[in-house]
């Protein structure tokens, strides 16, 4: 039988992951200029759709389906079949198993948008379609599946991903960085600077996210028990660290804090605590938040100034490096008296296997994800136009892409 309450609880998070996405549609569509604003709006809210359709049909059969050879799951769970009012004897004990199957629809959501983030400003929507279709279907299911599925490739070496460092954050990251090396970059990038439109917009996006993300992580206890609550406390003390740590880099190299950091600083602590936020101790979340600004900030700033690559709202250097180091800090912090699924102690209590698992477990979501984007977007590319015109990218996508602007009045100043 199922628990009403974690039923409750599990059903209330499943909303609140969901609204994470139109919060990044606002998140990104505050940091672009005013003629891509709904395009950027458009990228995340179509996946709202896209996945969900596709999660319910095969998405969620490929990840948690009956495994084959621990890389994807078979398609018993087609269109729900099977997927219904009893808990699952696998995956959620004490809440029906559709419950389970619709929290996870939420993170198949999220994800892909996050790629968005690295390919805004200059891809065809038609192009980006395909490519999020393919996307779900080629790398998302199958991570998905090696780290949670049952017998999971990723699970089986003994790591651990509580709510998707890898599956979600580094995956979405490095495809990100891989796909907007091949689109190629911006109109003008490396010449001119492009400056946010709408910060405000940026703010209230950063706060649905935060919001948000009490779901995605606390939620991944799947019971209203005290995992959840301290997966939590790990949650927003990270976040607020990461903010506060932001602002003092900022302070230090630039001599004033922005509002457009503190909202970064938010989102990438919320990203570095993600994969060990039911794992690690509660003070270790003051490490993990405080450390992983300066980390992203460095990323965003100075490699992405090194190598030249156009990470336009840097999908990379927020999610892929946050991702990255929290699985890191997951290995150094663990603890299995905090949550019996970590098989060992981290490095930090003097046990290595964790930590080691989990850097195996990076390297291989980081080579798969980089991989099979690289073979999407190089075929796509041969089939199909992927990128707007030089004069479409000046006129801007909302006009080009979708015959709407955001702001009507506008007199096209950031041309």
């Amino acid at each position: 039988m199922f628990n009403p309450g974690d039923t409750a609880f599990i059903l209330i998070c499943a909303a609140f992951v969901f609204i994470m996405t139109p919060g990044l549609a606002f998140f990104y569509a505050g940091m672009v200029r005013r003629k891509n604003t709904l395009n950027t709006i458009m990228s995340c809210l179509f996946i709202c759709g896209l996945s969900a359709v596709l999660w319910v049909a095969i998405g969620y059969s490929l990840s948690f389906g009956d495994n084959i050879g621990g890389f994807i799951g078979g398609l018993n769970y087609a269109f729900f079949n099977g997927v219904g009012f009893d808990p699952s004897d696998i995956y959620a004990t004490s809440i029906p198993h559709m419950a389970f199957a619709m929290f996870q629809c939420m993170f198949a959501v999220i994800t892909p948008a996050l790629i968005c983030g690295s390919l805004t400003g200059r891809m065809r929507f038609s192009a980006l379609f395909i490519f999020i279709t393919l996307w779900l279907v080629l790398v998302y299911y199958p991570l998905a599946h090696m780290v949670w599925g049952d017998g999971g490739f990723i699970a089986s070496l003994g790591a651990v991903d509580f709510a998707g460092g890898n599956v979600v954050h580094i995956s979405s990251g490095i495809s990100g960085l891989v796909a907007c090396i091949i689109l190629g970059k911006r109109r003008g990038y490396g010449m001119k600077e492009y400056h946010p439109h709408n910060i405000p917009m940026v703010v209230l996006g950063a706060a649905l996210l935060w919001f948000g993300w009490f779901g995605f992580n606390a939620g991944s206890a799947l019971a209203a028990d005290g995992l959840a609550a301290h997966a939590f406390v790990t949650t927003n003390t990270s976040a607020a660290m990461a903010m506060l740590t932001w602002m003092l880099c900022e302070k230090i190299l630039y001599k004033k804090p922005t509002v457009l950091g503190a909202a970064t600083g938010l989102v990438v602590g919320l990203v570095a605590i993600t994969p060990g936020a039911g794992f690690v101790p509660v003070w270790s979340s003051f490490i993990i938040g405080g450390l992983v600004s300066p980390i992203c900030l460095f990323f965003m700033s100075k490699v992405k100034a090194k190598f030249g690559y156009d990470d336009a709202l840097d999908a990379f250097g927020c999610h892929g490096i946050g991702g990255i180091w929290g699985g890191i800090a997951t290995g150094l912090f663990g603890l299995t008296s905090i949550n019996g699924a970590a098989q060992w102690n981290g490095l930090f209590f003097g046990d290595t296997a964790l930590f080691v698992a989990q850097i195996v477990s990076i390297v291989i979501t980081i080579a798969y994800a980089a991989i099979m984007t690289f073979i999407i977007m190089t075929v796509l590319k041969k089939v199909m136009k992927i990128r707007v015109t030089p004069e479409e990218e000046a006129l801007g996508l909302d006009i080009s892409e979708h015959s709407e602007a955001a702001y009507p009045a506008f007199s096209g100043l950031d041309q």
